[in-house]
């Protein structure tokens, strides 16, 4: 057997140890059954296949083909080459210069330097468009190449000519070191733009603001850190919190459970549970508990995982009040697995969880509810508008850059830097806590759960709307090349009827398997066949379309 099969059969192997034991109980004489069409086919197509195939092509194709059985768009392979892409997006960690850039004017740019980074270090500014890298020109290169120019191994050197404005060209060598995106953030930096993030929002009754962009695997610490300067910031007590897990994708649920129990004392957290029904309970611990200040979560509909763990958890703790829209949906715990064949690895999903109350945070088509809900009376969605100015104001904040200007010395001063209705509601919102002594939704307008599901609702029309007017494009694009195209090269095996046929006005009859008629529906629309392509159904004998030329397949061994 050559090593390209002994390779396939031990990463299969891998991929499919959840069926180990039933395979081997429906073949107890050869517990390798499993494998052996698979072997089979790809001895065939070595020796027979009119080209030569591509070994590590059909190796990958052969895995992602089981894993699509699953139907699970977090379940997936990552070969070798692609693993150290993934590990930098899954823990935030990589080797560089470390900032943030982008194609501006058509040339390579530095966005901003990160947090105390190589590039940071050097004297690397925002907006240095860089020229060339080690000599070599970034004129016309994809950005993706020339990121892949910039990172390397650690301690090794990199330089970069940059141009910026009012200067001349000028190289700047770097030293390529470990890099990991820091994913706690606050309201503005300080320092003219260059220093630390700075928490506190409302200095008069000492609320602070902080943002966690991911869930990395020591993010739990990086916010008590947070907290504790944003503490000191108010001399030593801190009267209220916001914590914004809006956009938040998720990450290492380890560390969501931390963040929880730094919040409450006792309790359930979060609940686990594997497809043979054992379970996992994450409770609450008195240690290390910070004090009981007062707290609003913001959240929305990129929130997701992790970050669902946290919001509902509070939430139903009744440790903070819940502010936005509802969630993602992702209430599925995946791992990652190497391949012992050293051929890349498997995240796979191993569990789903639950909130405290037993709400399953998984959204699947037929889900009517999912994920984490605002608490009543607290949902505030923002307009397409509203988000892009949010996010425009938000990044202004993130880049590391020499500003004009004193910084903000005002709550309202911050706000209207920032541009954020959700935030300037939920500071509004723990101010009447703090003065009254109860949580209200002030600045919010008037609503209860079944606004929630409605703008669920909405959303998904929205969604469908936009897939429909693409349809639309896309079939008015069908036409023009048909009306291009030979005649006789026209047919469609979907037709249903022939296209010229107008059927609106007219009737549907369905009926069940013993010729009963079910229901008779009335034709209003024009877009009847396109939705019946994909309904499962199909003419009956002797009701092909006129239109549509007969089929003649080409038999075996033919040409």
């Amino acid at each position: 057997m050559s090593r390209i099969n002994r390779s396939l059969i031990g990463i299969l192997g891998v991929a499919v140890i959840g069926s180990t034991i039933a395979v081997a109980t429906n073949a107890a004489r050869d517990p390798y059954a499993f494998f052996d069409p698979i072997v089979e086919v790809r001895m065939l197509i070595d020796e027979h296949y009119v080209e030569q195939p591509d070994d590590q092509e059909m190796m990958v194709g052969a895995i992602n083909g089981m894993i699509e059985t699953l139907n699970d768009p977090y379940t997936q392979f990552v070969p070798a080459a692609d693993t150290a892409e993934f590990t930098k997006n899954l823990t935030g960690e990589y080797v560089g210069i470390g900032a943030e850039v982008g194609i501006r004017d058509g040339w390579f740019t530095i966005l901003s330097p990160l947090d105390d980074s190589p590039a940071w270090r050097a004297g690397v500014m925002a907006e240095d468009r860089v020229i060339a890298i080690d000599g070599e020109s970034t004129e016309g290169q994809t950005i993706d190449a020339s990121i892949e120019r910039l990172m390397g191994k650690p301690g090794t050197e990199v330089t970069i000519t940059i141009e910026r404005a009012g200067s001349r060209p000028q190289d700047i060598t770097i030293l390529r070191q470990p890099i990991r995106v820091l994913p706690v953030k606050g309201l503005y930096r300080e320092d003219g733009g260059e220093g630390a993030w700075h928490y506190t929002l409302d200095r008069e009754q000492s609320i602070a603001y902080i943002r966690l962009s991911q869930f990395t695997p020591n993010c739990a610490a990086e916010l008590r850190s947070a907290i504790e300067k944003a503490t000191a910031e108010n001399g030593g007590n801190l009267g209220g919190l916001i914590l914004d897990l809006r956009f938040n994708p998720g990450g290492v649920m380890e560390q969501a459970v931390e963040i929880v129990d730094m919040f409450i004392a006792d309790g359930v957290i979060v609940s686990t549970i594997d497809r043979d029904g054992r379970g996992k309970v994450d409770r609450a611990s008195a240690a290390g508990t910070l004090p009981d200040f007062p707290m609003a979560v913001l959240v929305n509909a990129q929130s997701a995982s992790a970050s669902e763990i946290v919001a509902g958890a509070l939430g139903e703790h009744d440790r903070a009040v819940i502010i936005g829209t509802r969630t993602f949906g992702k209430g599925l715990v995946q791992s990652v697995r190497p391949l012992p064949s050293n051929a890349g690895v498997i995240k796979i999903t191993e569990q789903r969880y639950a909130l405290p109350s037993g709400r399953i945070l998984q959204r699947t088509d037929d889900s009517e509810t999912w994920g984490v809900d605002p608490s009543p009376g607290y949902y505030l969605p923002l307009t397409d508008e509203q988000t892009i100015g949010m996010l425009t104001a938000r990044r202004e904040q993130e880049i590391i850059a020499h500003k004009d200007g004193p910084e903000p010395a005002t709550a309202d001063e911050i706000l209207a830097r920032l541009n954020d209705p959700q935030l300037s509601a939920a500071l509004g919102v723990l101010r009447n806590r703090i003065d009254r002594g109860a949580f209200e939704p002030v600045g919010i307008p008037e609503n209860d759960p079944s606004f929630v599901a409605s703008g669920a609702l909405e959303a998904v029309r929205r969604q469908r709307d936009r897939l429909v007017r693409d349809l639309v494009r896309l079939d008015r694009r069908l036409e023009a090349a048909e009306r291009g195209t030979p005649e006789n090269a026209r047919a469609d095996a979907r037709d249903l009827w022939p296209d010229d046929t107008d059927v609106r006005g007219g009737t549907v009859t369905v009926t069940d398997a013993q010729g009963r008629t079910v229901a008779t529906l009335t034709v209003t629309g024009p877009d009847l066949e396109r939705w019946l392509v994909d309904a499962g159904v199909e003419p009956t004998s002797g009701d092909q379309p006129k239109d549509k030329p007969g089929a003649d397949p080409a038999a075996p061994g033919s040409d």
